[in-house]
């Protein structure tokens, strides 16, 4: 009999456990993808850059944010993460910016600029 060789049985049994461990792992990962990413605005309806109505609504989803704000205005979600807020635009260009935090201080900004030429305004031109 070979004393040097290693018995089938602790083969299996290593392969076992580093496999476990393996899965353990990407599940791990697989779940903090979420963590890594930070928060996220996602603008549902984009509306166009000119517009003749001083208001119009910007509508749109989050995921993994804790506050949200509108031009330094915090607004709200509803349970599932979905906004739909008002924006009265001043005459000429505004820009509107839609900031995100999430519990660890991470912050994600989208920004969308308009402009408001009044329809009288259109008309005389």
């Amino acid at each position: 009999m070979h004393e040097d060789t290693v018995p089938f049985r602790s083969v299996v049994k290593s392969t076992l456990i580093a496999s476990g461990l393996l899965i353990i792992l990407g599940y791990v990962i697989f779940q903090a993808r979420f963590l890594i990413m930070g928060p996220q605005i996602t603008l549902t309806s984009s509306p166009t850059i000119i517009h003749n109505d001083r208001q119009i609504y910007l509508t749109g989803s989050t995921f993994n944010i804790s506050r949200l704000w509108l031009n330094d205005r915090q607004i709200y979600t509803d349970a599932h993460g979905h906004f739909k807020e008002a924006l009265i635009l001043e005459n000429g260009y505004t820009v509107a910016t839609l900031r995100a935090e999430d519990r660890y201080g991470r912050v994600t900004t989208v920004e969308r600029p308009f402009v408001y030429t009044p329809s009288s305004f259109i008309q005389s031109i």
